[in-house]
């Protein structure tokens, strides 16, 4: 008795957590309010993180979003910091949320939508008139014959079920196909949520200013996942063969293009692209977008003297607009040299004396005279800014939209029942369906109505 009760006892603690997961956690995993509202604050943060730039360096914050004011009265860097605003889709609690709203798809799935499929795939014969008169639609004829609704049924695509020895009953169905359509649905938004969570774990984006005619591995990783593998990119690297900006006549941006190469580890070229704004290039799931651009460098000569190359920086214009400059000697012992700013590519450059007075402004290829020498002006280096992504979960993320679209277009699709009992003289039909009550409502109309005008032609 006392091994009974010890046995009985370890059973029961043994499915006392079945129990709490059947009886307490799946009701709310599958409640509909639960799953709206995870959708919703998903929405939001996703909003967030599209309106605050995600990846940026500290002090991009704290320049752009200052503790007094502070945006909204609340906004601040420390704020976006310490909540993780400036990678969001990378927290660990946008990740919980995800996880949550696919947990909830699921269980709503194996406890509500797969029994309401198996449920619709049941189904009896009505053997009884009575047994009509609990259908939505029902009709009693006194003239027509099973036989010829049963041919009026299959021109209409409905499935027939009839028993051999019971040929005075009959149910039909068509439009099973929307009973799977919100399953599918199910699984499609849940392959999107996969892909991204397994994009935001293994990706990773970079930034990189390369001048044109230089060759690179990408190294300035900003944001990357904690799972993400980038032993792959030390096995090939990028030249940019050149880089350059066609301007509008007004002198504005009209566009700005990469002519890249990628090469293998032993200098190959394996793939070569001229990329632009929405048109980049893709390598081993690695992409590569223009987003950037700025001067490198300046080549330049004294006299006869070999052509010398110096860069050129960005200045600090209190976002009054972009330049570039550097200082160049002008003796051999650096006692003097003067300034050299660009603000393009298109080849002008303004040169400033040690007092700040402009001497003069060239072009590529001009020369001027600087304290008794030639000084010439040969080229503006540009460099292009790429941004790098790498999302191993994109192809999981365009599966699910196609899953889902798929899904949607069945779910359209009306699950429509018809039963028919022949008593002597009498047909008794019936109907219902799920969705477009009206349509279904016309078309059993449009049955009965070939229904009388065959029994007629027989008559």
């Amino acid at each position: 008795m006392t091994l009974d009760n010890s046995t009985s006892t370890q059973s029961n603690w043994l499915l006392a957590p079945w129990r709490i997961l059947r009886r307490e956690i799946l009701p709310v995993l599958t409640d509909l309010r639960l799953a709206i509202a995870l959708l919703l604050i998903i929405a939001l943060f996703s909003v967030s993180g599209t309106v605050i730039e995600q990846g940026q360096s500290p002090a991009f914050y704290q320049a752009n979003y200052p503790e007094h004011p502070a945006l909204f009265g609340f906004l601040s860097w420390k704020v976006i910091q310490v909540v993780g605003l400036d990678h969001v889709y990378r927290t660990w609690w946008f990740l919980s949320l995800l996880i949550l709203f696919g947990t909830s798809l699921t269980a709503c799935t194996f406890t509500r939508q797969l029994p309401a499929l198996k449920a619709a795939q049941r189904w009896k014969y009505y053997e009884e008139p009575r047994q009509f008169q609990k259908l939505a639609l029902s009709a009693e004829l006194d003239t027509a014959a099973l036989n010829s609704l049963t041919e009026i049924l299959k021109t209409r695509r409905y499935k027939i079920f009839q028993e051999q020895d019971k040929d005075n009953i009959l149910y039909a169905r068509k439009g099973i196909v929307g009973r799977i359509g919100p399953i599918i649905v199910h699984i499609g938004i849940v392959t999107i949520l996969l892909g991204g969570i397994w994009g935001a774990m293994t990706g990773f984006v970079a930034q990189e200013m390369i001048a044109s005619g230089n060759t690179f591995q990408v190294q300035n990783i900003i944001d990357a996942g904690p799972w993400a593998d980038g032993k792959d990119l030390k096995n090939w690297a990028v030249k940019v063969n050149r880089f350059w900006i066609d301007y509008t006549p007004s002198g504005g941006i009209d566009q700005f293009y990469s002519d890249l190469s990628v090469l293998d580890d032993e200098g190959k070229e394996v793939d070569h692209k001229k990329i632009f704004v929405n048109q980049p290039l893709r390598y081993h799931g690695v992409t590569f977008y223009q987003t950037d651009w700025g001067v490198a460098a300046v080549k330049f000569q004294f006299n006869n003297s070999p052509v010398f190359q110096i860069p050129m920086a960005q200045l600090d214009t209190q976002n009054k607009g972009r330049i570039w400059g550097t200082w160049i000697p002008t003796k051999p012992d650096l006692s003097e040299g003067v300034s050299l700013i660009a603000k393009d590519l298109q080849g002008m450059v303004l040169i400033y004396d040690a007092k700040g007075q402009l001497i003069d402004t060239v072009r590529s290829g001009m020369s001027t005279k600087i304290n008794n020498t030639n000084l010439k002006i040969v080229e503006v280096i540009g460099s292009t800014g790429l941004q790098i992504k790498s999302d191993p979960g994109i192809p999981l993320v365009y599966a699910g939209f196609a899953i889902l679209m798929a899904g949607v277009v069945m779910s359209y699709f009306s699950h429509s029942q018809i039963w028919a009992l022949q008593k002597g003289e009498r047909l008794y039909v019936g109907g219902k369906t799920n969705r477009a009550q009206v349509a279904f409502e016309k078309e059993v109309l449009e049955i009965l109505e070939g229904l009388s005008k065959k029994s007629t032609a027989l008559v």
